[in-house]
């Protein structure tokens, strides 16, 4: 660019002048201009290569000129010069500006560079009657050119900018990418002026910029957007993400207990859009209210938010008005991407820290007893010092390199903080470095390629793929470093208090069971699939969802169960044992457990029969019949009850069953069931079992059956009771049915053996009885 020749005079009236350097040369010289250097399209030179022959002149400022290699030089063409003056001066303008300027003169020609400010321009003066040329070059190449005539004089602008070797001039567009938000421009000061978006920022397309910010919770710790720590202490749920926007989007997590009790975890997360929960959990499981989805790497459309899953963990995506947000869950650590326009209101544990934990913890979500604090003795195994060597590798290459974008200081404070108070395991060694690297690659797009080789890690999630009851959590074994379900340590301590395996006993009228806890067991190195009651056969049935095994018998199966009564207690024992062939020594298990039931109360008291005897008239099918119960107070049945014999507590009685009108040759006659009650309805309540599915009823062992299925009559005998609190009567009641001769229809009653179902025919009928006892 020519500019004409601006008059110093007034400037340099309002200066003071300094001498710096003057001399005459006669051949080609290096000068030193370090006084007053000079910018030469973007790039600053201290030093001056003057080379004079008779056809020109060039003052170089990267060595001498050569046509080959070429340079930064000012090129006089035509005249030439055999000798040249140089003066340096420099000046301080009263105004405060730095002034400085230096010239070379050949030949009655004045090459002056000029330093004003920021402003940088060289003067050219030709004081011949012939013309002459000046070039200015950049690199060999002609960037400027003027042809002087007689007696002129031009300035030209040597502002500019240098970017990979190339020279551009103030006010260029040097590259420019709308969709990475990335520009290079030589500003029209002539500085190099790079735009992108910040480190905290991440490009939307079209150059515009969004604020972007990662909050992680890991452990007990939550690291919000401003890079602030809070701690969890107790087992509730708190909101990690809200915004007042949104009122229909809040991001929680919920926290929970592990294998110490007084030190909290991140359990799970959940997601609530519109009125519905999607809940990430341990294992990779995810569920939609109360129904569990099956995830791939291809994102799922669920209520607005896109799901997906991969081998590092569950992550959701939703926009909201003009926020992205991502929640990425592996099961032990969450992360919260937002982006969007900068100065967007974050609320909860990742955003407003000035909130007490109190105003943001969550009852709906959280149990009655969350906030019960507890203590535990420290664990003396933890070297703390090298937990702290551990942790501070984030401060170490290759993470080091994301330190200026993401402070690793809060991710090391969180973890000496837990991993000197709780056991490295359970993939914990691992996990506060995963988080840091995920944060760098979310927030900063650094990738720390080698940190799992360095660390001894992997970067996918783990215990992946298995899910755990609400009372148990996913570790890894001690010796073997497998996977497996551990109970929680709050669980689990009300069983060791007790040194119990599992609940009490339960006990109902006629059966029992006993539940044991899964992981209980396998903390005992006991294989519940080993286990058996007092007959092999009975063994424990495991619940797919809470992992708890449950062993039990009833009256249609005993499993071997032992009987014994204690005056008016029947009492019926069984224990759970190994196989001896299957289990070791050390691991042989023996739990005892039984069920005490009261009989009806024995007191001193006397029951009339209301007839001595009942009849009645059957017709089923084929067979017209009657039907006769009576009752005896002896084994021959020669003493019948009439309704004026008295009968009393604990007296044992016979009632005989007897038909008439049956041919024995064809048909016989089976007892299926007699109980007794104290309404006459055979339906009502209570109920008291004498003879079932055939057979006495193990629980009374005052109980005995006679010559059932045999032929067309039976008997069973019984010791007299009434019911507690009850009208005082007692009805008997009775089932039976018809079964043809040829088929084998006597109840089989071994203790423990199951009861054969009994072929039916078109000849079998059923008939129903009852008699009434009453003080």
């Amino acid at each position: 660019m020519l500019r004409p020749l601006l008059c110093l005079c007034a400037l340099i009236a309002l200066t003071s002048a300094q001498w710096s350097y003057q001399q005459t040369f006669t051949e080609s010289s290096v000068l030193d201009i370090s006084s007053c250097p000079i910018t030469y399209y973007g790039q600053q030179y201290e030093q001056l290569y003057v080379n004079i022959t008779s056809g020109n002149v060039t003052a170089c400022f990267n060595g001498f000129f050569s046509p080959e290699t070429g340079g930064d030089c000012v090129v006089e063409r035509s005249l030439g010069a055999e000798s040249f003056y140089f003066a340096i001066y420099s000046y301080h303008y009263y105004y405060g500006y730095d002034y400085c300027y230096f010239y070379i003169r050949f030949n009655n020609m004045y090459l002056y560079h000029f330093k004003y400010g920021t402003q940088r321009y060289l003067y050219v003066y030709n004081y011949n009657s012939d013309p002459t040329v000046f070039e200015l070059q950049v690199g060999g190449t002609t960037v400027d050119t003027v042809t002087l005539t007689a007696y002129a004089s031009y300035s030209f602008s040597i502002s500019g900018c240098r970017h990979s070797g190339q020279m551009y001039r103030p006010g260029t567009v040097i590259s420019s990418d709308p969709e990475t938000c990335f520009s290079l421009t030589c500003h029209e000061t002539a500085f190099l002026n790079i735009s992108s978006c910040g480190p905290l920022e991440r490009c939307q397309g079209n150059n515009i910029c969004v604020s972007a910010s990662t909050c992680t919770v890991t452990g007990p710790t939550v690291i919000d957007v401003h890079s602030q720590i809070n701690s969890i202490q107790d087992r509730c749920a708190y909101s990690l993400f809200s915004t007042p926007s949104l009122p229909d989007f809040l991001v929680l997590g919920n926290f929970r207990d592990r294998r110490r009790k007084d030190v909290s975890f991140l359990d799970s997360v959940t997601l609530r859009v519109d009125g519905h929960d999607i809940h990430l959990e341990q294992g990779g499981r995810v569920q939609l209210d109360d129904s569990t989805l099956t995830l791939s790497s291809s994102p799922q459309l669920v209520h607005g938010v896109q799901l997906s899953q991969d081998q590092t963990g569950v992550t959701a995506k939703l926009s909201l008005s003009n926020l992205k947000i991502s929640v990425f869950f592996d099961g032990y650590t969450a992360q919260i991407l937002l982006e969007g326009p900068a100065g967007s209101s974050v609320e909860g544990l990742c955003g407003n820290s000035s909130r007490s934990l109190s105003d943001l913890r969550l009852s709906e979500y959280s149990s009655t007893s969350c906030e019960m604090q507890y203590s535990e003795t420290a664990d003396s195994t933890i070297n703390c010092t090298s937990v702290t060597e551990r942790c501070n590798l984030l401060k170490e290459a290759p993470f080091s390199s994301c330190n200026t974008d993401i402070d690793p200081e809060p991710y090391i404070t969180a973890c000496t903080d837990t991993l000197c108070k709780y056991p490295a395991v359970d993939g914990l060694n691992c996990q506060f470095l995963k988080a840091y690297a995920r944060a760098c690659r979310l927030q900063g797009n650094h990738t720390l390629d080698g940190w799992t080789s360095k660390t001894g890690c992997s970067s996918e999630a783990f215990c992946q793929d298995r899910t755990c009851s609400d009372h148990e959590f996913c570790g890894e074994k001690t010796v073997s470093g497998d996977t497996r379900c551990f109970c929680r340590a709050i669980f689990s301590s009300k069983y060791q208090e007790i040194n119990s395996l599992g609940d009490p006993t339960v006990c109902m009228q006629d059966s029992a069971s006993v539940t044991l806890v899964g992981c209980l067991l396998e903390d005992k190195h006991i294989n519940y699939s080993a286990l058996q009651l007092n007959y092999p056969t009975c063994r424990g049935q495991v619940d797919e969802l809470t992992h708890m095994v449950t062993f039990g018998f009833n009256s249609s199966n005993s499993c071997g169960t032992v009987v014994t009564t204690n005056n008016s207690q029947v009492i019926y024992k069984n224990t759970i044992m190994t196989q001896n062939s299957m289990i070791t020594r050390h691991n042989q298990v023996y739990i005892d457990f039984s069920c005490v039931q009261t009989q009806p109360d024995i007191k001193t008291a006397t029951f009339r029969i209301r007839d001595s005897s009942v009849i009645q008239h059957i017709t089923s099918g084929v067979w017209d019949y009657t039907l006769t119960m009576k009752a005896f107070t002896d084994a021959g049945r020669t003493q019948a009850v009439e309704s004026s014999t008295e009968v009393q507590l604990n007296q044992k009685i016979w009632v005989e069953l007897k038909s008439d009108g049956l041919d024995g040759d064809l048909v016989v006659m089976v007892t299926d069931s007699c109980w007794a009650t104290d309404q006459p309805s055979p339906d009502s309540t209570p109920r008291y079992d004498l003879i079932i599915n055939g057979c006495a009823n193990p629980a009374d062992q005052t109980v005995q059956v006679k010559e059932n299925g045999l032929g067309t009559s039976n008997y069973f005998s019984f010791n007299m009771f009434e019911f507690t609190g009850g009208s005082g009567e007692v009805f008997l009641h009775c089932k039976l049915h018809l079964c043809p001769k040829q088929n084998n229809c006597v109840p089989t009653c071994p203790a423990g053996a199951r009861r054969r179902r009994y072929a039916r025919s078109k000849y079998e009928g059923e008939a129903f009885i009852s008699m009434a006892w009453t003080h």
